[in-house]
């Protein structure tokens, strides 16, 4: 099937007939005027079959006129579709590319975190003695603390730091919900209550997290955190040394990236910020968002 596009003149359409002597002639209508690039240029398209004893074909001409002069152009569906498929294969080549360099990227990322997994389920009680568990977290950011309510300096200054960091994602329009999280390490004197009322000296969008020994201690295995109590003194109190480190975990349940007590909040705002883009990149080119 051979096509050609044409604009509306006598003289064209009597040239077809006098080509095409001895056929039936049936002009299967036409779709609309158009204006090519330039404004001058107007354009009629029309469909005109030729039946004859030994073939039939379909013409569609397409005629640009400038100044006075007339310009054809021939095209066939067979060249659009050979030129359609290109494309397709093209557009398909580059979108795997993108999508292998976004996954090669992920995987860097997680070499770099270490070969040993980190993070994990726990099961344990919020500051309002409801049980709360890892699953409580999915399908949003979660920035995890473990410490104690007796810690003198270092745990307030990393869950203010956390604070900050918080408020600063929260100012970036792009960012997504971002929950922070404490657990403690020292479920022998931190109760539910006094959790609770430690968290609220920092702030109410924090959850804070206590169980028994048993718990805690899948939630740090988890999680690799070190934690062991000191000595004690004549009042029966004591100092836990414990790891030092605000986890980021994914709305997947996966730990994304890691701070130190070296980082500041802007640092850790901005970590956190790249994680997420990266996130979203590597889960809209996957189809998932």
């Amino acid at each position: 099937m051979n096509l050609t596009i044409f604009r509306s003149s006598h003289y064209l359409l009597q040239r077809l007939i006098h080509q095409n002597h001895g056929s039936t002639i049936k002009i299967l209508g036409f779709n609309r005027y158009f204006t090519t690039l330039s404004s001058n240029n107007r354009s009629m398209i029309f469909r005109i079959k030729f039946n004859s004893n030994h073939s039939s074909k379909t013409i569609l001409w397409l005629s640009t006129e400038k100044s006075g002069q007339t310009k054809r152009a021939y095209f066939t569906w067979k060249s659009f579709i050979i030129s359609g498929v290109l494309v397709s294969v093209f557009a398909g080549f580059m979108i795997q590319m993108k999508n292998e360099k976004l996954k090669q990227m992920e995987r860097q990322r997680k070499k770099a975190l270490g070969e040993v997994a980190v993070g994990g389920q726990f099961d344990l009680i919020d500051q309002d003695g409801k049980p709360y568990s890892s699953s409580n977290l999915e399908g949003r950011w979660a920035m995890i603390y473990f410490g104690f309510t007796h810690c003198p300096d270092v745990c307030p200054d990393e869950l203010e730091k956390i604070v900050k960091a918080v408020e600063l994602i929260e100012q970036d329009k792009r960012s997504d919900p971002i929950q922070p999280v404490f657990i403690t390490v020292d479920p022998e004197r931190d109760s539910v209550q006094a959790v609770r009322e430690y968290i609220r000296e920092f702030s109410p969008k924090f959850i804070g997290l206590t169980g028994n020994k048993e718990q805690i201690n899948k939630a740090t295995r988890a999680y690799r955190v070190y934690y062991s109590a000191g000595p004690r003194d004549h009042e029966n109190d004591y100092i836990v040394d414990h790891t030092i480190i605000t986890y980021l975990i994914n709305p997947d349940g996966e730990l994304v990236d890691y701070y130190g007590q070296t980082k500041t909040a802007e640092e850790v705002a901005k970590g956190v910020l790249k994680a997420m883009k990266t996130y979203r990149d590597l889960n809209r080119k996957l189809g998932f968002l």
